[in-house]
């Protein structure tokens, strides 16, 4: 990470959305990795939830926590997968259509680059993507634990620290809403 000493860190408000079926607060480890991982970076946990795989309770989460002004960026783990239940990427769609968002293509393409050195060809069965809705950034993340921790800390903790340099996503968050 190229961070800038001569910078300010400006901590950020993330909520945290584990996607599963099967997962309960006792056994979601992913979650704890990144809840773990966010706190020690210095940003505010303002927000943690579980939430079943349907796409339509994923966006009505993800669009509450849009319009709560204490979260500034979402991250989710797990269903992004390529099996009927995973719906993230289809909930992410949705999201982003109702508010004239944006993809991050690069966050995908640069995560599963990350993956592939850590499992090989077997990154191809991931949908990890991001995008921009209503000014806020959504990253997500698939469910294993292996997975969180190439897109936390091979990606977001640079991008989500405001002193790395040239640049990152948190100098932009103050313009996202630019038309």
């Amino acid at each position: 990470m190229a961070v800038d000493p001569s910078r300010l860190f400006k901590p950020i408000n993330i909520a945290l959305l584990t996607v599963s079926d099967t997962r309960t607060p006792e056994t979601d480890t992913s979650g704890d990795i990144l809840a773990e991982r966010i706190k020690a970076a210095g940003h505010n946990l303002v927000f943690r939830a579980i939430e079943v795989d349907d796409a339509a309770r994923l966006t009505s989460r993800l669009n509450n926590w849009l319009d709560d002004r204490n979260v500034d960026c979402i991250v989710t783990t797990g269903g992004t997968g390529l099996t009927g239940r995973d719906v993230t990427p289809e909930a992410l769609d949705r999201v982003k259509e109702s508010s004239e968002g944006k993809d991050i293509p690069g966050f995908g393409e640069l995560f599963r680059w990350i993956s592939y050195g850590t499992i090989g060809t077997s990154t191809i069965q991931s949908r990890a993507m991001a995008i921009v809705a209503r000014g806020k950034y959504i990253f997500a993340l698939p469910g294993s634990n292996g997975a969180v921790k190439d897109g936390w800390d091979g990606i977001l903790a640079e991008q989500l620290d405001s002193r790395n340099r040239p640049c990152n996503f948190v100098e932009l968050m103050p313009r996202l809403k630019e038309v």
